[in-house]
Order: C-alpha cells, then structure tokens, then sequence
C-alpha cells in the first residue's frame, strides 16, 4: 500500500510542517510501508495524481493544510486521509468559529472579544480595559503553534502584543486570562474515540509559546497531570464532548486551561497536531503503550475506515 505524506506548504508553521512529515515518513519507511513524501506547493494535485497514492497522511499543520482546502481536495480526487474532515478542519482552524462554535453547545471557553486591523489603537485600548482588567491573551484566531499569541500582563504590553497578532490576521481575538493549570487531551479514533493519558504542561519561561513547543528541554509534560482524579475525569469528558461536536475524526488533541477550583476551558482544538520528536499527542500514545511508528500505522487504518 502507497501512503502520500503531505507536509510542507507555505504557512508560518512550514518548518514543523517538514518535521512532522519528516518523523512519519521515517516511521512508515521502518515499518515496511511505502511512504513518498510530498513538499506540498500549488502543483499539488498533479503530483497526487503522479504519485497514485492509497491514502494519504497529512503532516501539514496551519493555512492550506488543517483549514479544510487540502481536505477538500483530496474529498474530489477520492483519497482517504488521515484526521478530521472538510468542516471540523475549517471550524478548528479559526479560533473565533472554534469559541462560538463550542459555545452553542455550552461548552466552556475563555470569554473574549474581537478586535479588528482597521480599528484605531485608541479604540483597541479602550475596548480591552472594558473588557477585562489585565492579564489578558492576545491570539491570532488562524495560526497555530502559538503563533502571534501574547499574555499581556500590563497596559504598556498591550500595543506590541496587538501588532504581533494582526502580522498574521486582520481581525484578533483578546481573552481572559485563566490562572491555573494548561493541560492537553490527545483523542484517537473515529466512531468509538478515546482519550489517551492527559498530559500537564509546564513551560520553561512560562508560556508554552512556539520556542517552549519545539525546542528540546523548553518545556516539561507531566504525565499524569498533578490534578485530582475527578477534574480529570471532567477533562476527559469534555475532550470527547468537543471531539464528537466538531464531528472529529482519525485524531485530534484540545487544549485546556484548568482554573483554581478544578473547572477546565477549552482553549482550542488541533485537527492535525504535531508529531515531532517534542510533540505532544505523540508522548500521550507512548504513555497509552503505543510507539510513534504504532501511532502512525493506527492513523492510516483509521484514514481507511479500519475502527480497530
């Protein structure tokens, strides 16, 4: 059997894109598979179509690759890939559609609100003190990797943290700050999901920003979480809640921020997280009993319908 792994392309998070990519195709080559890697670029379906493929795996992670148009694609050339469809893609991929989204469901995320480019910084200032008082979070709602996202502790961070985010979108979102602790749910499966041993994040400096997510040594995850059983029974349950609400499949890995008094938020969900060497949802199979190259394999069989 051919497996396509699609990694690359041209969004900010490219460069884990091509580690992701580099890891599963190193796993599939060792496990007797073959795997043709594929640096995505706008000849893309010429090169499927050269390359004839059984399924595809998508490595790909931000703009073009989890928003739902890869997906698309490979919907109209009859491909099975890896991980969420065209919707939950395109839902995930905007952290705005995300929050409204799980919010009609009374699924519990950081309350915000919305700030647009044309705006002047006067009127940015004003509405955010309205707001909230600080801390606050300032988010890019399209890129993932903590790309354009700043925890804004006083008012002097704010106009720097603002102008970082809209390098990336023309309309960002501000949080409210949850003080407590960040902890990540890796789900696997399609009709029958489970959810793999949570996992505790602790960054280095802090933040768990894009250095602290892809630099060996900049962050620790704990497993299990040091919170008591029940709040992580409640994690867990509202992991598989969102997983299903989105119409999840194949995998998928939502973040958490976990308050004082044991109540979780969802932050956010990532249709394709990342499988490099410091990734998460690959430490939360090994913590399950699963290798990467097991993990990898599973993904496929999910890809091709293959429950168990």
């Amino acid at each position: 059997m051919r497996v396509a792994v699609l990694c690359g392309g041209n969004s900010a998070e490219r460069e884990v894109s091509l580690r992701s990519g580099e890891a599963v195709y190193r796993a599939l080559r060792e496990r007797g598979w073959e795997a043709v890697k594929i640096d995505v670029g706008p000849d893309i379906a010429l090169r499927l179509s050269e390359v004839k493929p059984d399924v595809v795996f998508l490595a790909l992670h931000g703009k073009g690759g989890e928003d739902g148009s890869i997906q698309g694609l490979l919907e109209v050339m009859g491909l099975p890939y890896t991980g969420p469809g065209i919707l939950a893609s395109a839902l995930a991929m905007n952290k705005i559609a995300t929050k409204r989204y799980l919010l009609s469901a009374s699924l519990p995320t950081p309350d915000f609100i919305i700030l647009d480019k044309e705006e002047s910084p006067d009127e940015w200032l004003r509405r955010v003190k309205e707001f909230r008082s600080f801390p606050v979070v300032v988010k890019a709602p399209t890129q993932g990797s903590s790309l354009g996202m700043s925890i804004v502790r006083r008012e002097e961070e704010l106009l720097p943290a603002l102008m970082e985010a809209f390098r990336y979108d023309p309309v960002i979102l501000v949080e409210e700050f949850i003080e407590g602790v960040e902890v990540t749910a890796a789900v696997l499966g399609n009709r029958k999901p489970v959810v793999l041993p949570l996992i505790e994040i602790v960054a280095d400096k802090g933040v768990y920003d894009y250095e602290a997510k892809y630099t060996p040594g900049k962050s620790r995850h704990i497993i299990p979480p040091r919170l008591p059983e029940p709040w992580q029974e409640k994690i867990k349950e509202l992991a598989l809640a969102t997983y299903r609400w989105l119409d999840c499949r194949g995998f998928s890995r939502i973040d958490f921020m976990v308050n004082r008094t044991g109540n979780p938020y969802i932050l956010e969900v990532n249709t394709i997280p990342g499988l490099t060497e410091v990734s998460l949802f690959p430490d939360a199979a090994r913590a399950a009993g699963m290798s990467f190259g097991e993990l990898v394999e599973k993904l496929i069989y999910l890809a091709l319908g293959q429950e168990e």
